[in-house]
């Protein structure tokens, strides 16, 4: 017997209620962060199950409002209306999100939209350029505002935002990994330059301003690939982090026994200790702003 995914689950009860009049046409249907606190799941789920909402139609992101239920006649339309580019970037960007980014192809793509792959090729010359379409629209859904005149304060918010947008899109960490070949996309340059601009008044050199930006973006970064193999092991095993624990629990213990491990053996054994990839952010984010905070003192000094 196989357990349905999450997301899935998400995605039918929410369906129920929309199909029982509980959400009417133009009804907010749960937010992810909604979604999370009702269901106790991770963003990255709450994403996928709004994702799989959209592409039955059931619902449609509507800008400053958020995601509502579509009218069912406007439905009959819209499934007319004419191919653009938008709607095939909107398309892709959904399906990476709630199957991956290796399920997005031009066949995969034309199902969805009812139309053909060659109709495609007439707004996106192919997928690489397509995955950068996508990448471009994740970044440039959620503006980060005016910056403050606090550099840290200013980076943090910067950091905060970039991880929200991993947890909405979790294929992008391996999109944005080369920190040398980096995404043509304007939204993401328009971050660069807005934490740029944070920086920008402190004494460090122009080098050292766009370095400290990497840093952060690397960490940050690589928090965010982490995120994603953890989602993979998910699904791929049908067990949450807790279930492979207690699984493999007996294992651990049976090499830390068996091995001269007095320092691992001494943390294991601290009531306090605490691992998960949340924990790691906070830590790392205080510690690499701690690490800029030092470089501006020994500049300015």
């Amino acid at each position: 017997m196989t357990t349905e995914l999450p997301y899935l689950a998400i995605a039918a009860e929410i369906r129920r209620r929309i199909l029982a009049g509980r959400l009417a046409p133009g009804d907010r249907v749960p937010s992810t962060r909604a979604i999370t606190r009702e269901w106790g799941v991770a963003m990255a789920t709450a994403t996928k199950a709004l994702a799989a909402l959209r592409q039955e139609g059931l619902v449609r992101v509507e800008p400053g409002v958020g995601t509502v239920v579509v009218d069912p006649k406007r439905t009959r339309h819209s499934t007319t209306s004419t191919l653009t580019r938008t709607r095939i970037v909107r398309t892709a960007l959904d399906l990476a999100d709630t199957e991956g980014l290796n399920a997005v192809t031009m066949r995969r793509l034309a199902t969805l939209l009812d139309t053909s792959a060659m109709a495609l090729y007439r707004h996106v010359p192919g997928k690489g350029e397509l995955v950068r379409l996508m990448t471009d629209e994740a970044c440039g859904e959620v503006p980060l505002g005016p910056a403050p005149t606090d550099w840290r304060q200013g980076l943090e918010r910067a950091a905060r935002w970039l991880r929200e947008v991993y947890a909405r899109h979790r294929w992008m960490a391996q999109v944005m990994a080369s920190l040398s070949r980096p995404v043509l996309s304007a939204n993401a340059m328009a971050y660069t330059e807005w934490v740029l601009g944070v920086l920008w008044e402190t004494p460090l050199s122009p080098s050292q301003k766009l370095h400290a930006h990497l840093t952060l973006f690397a960490f940050v970064q690589g928090l965010a690939m982490a995120d994603d193999l953890e989602e993979q092991a998910r699904l791929d095993t049908g067990l949450s982090d807790d279930e492979w624990m207690e699984q493999n629990e007996p294992r651990f213990d049976a090499m830390q026994s068996g091995g001269p491990y007095p320092l691992l053996d001494a943390i294991a054994h601290d009531g306090g200790f605490e691992l998960s990839l949340e924990s790691l952010f906070e830590f790392g984010l205080r510690r690499t702003l701690d690490g800029i905070a030092a470089l501006i003192d020994e500049t300015s000094g």
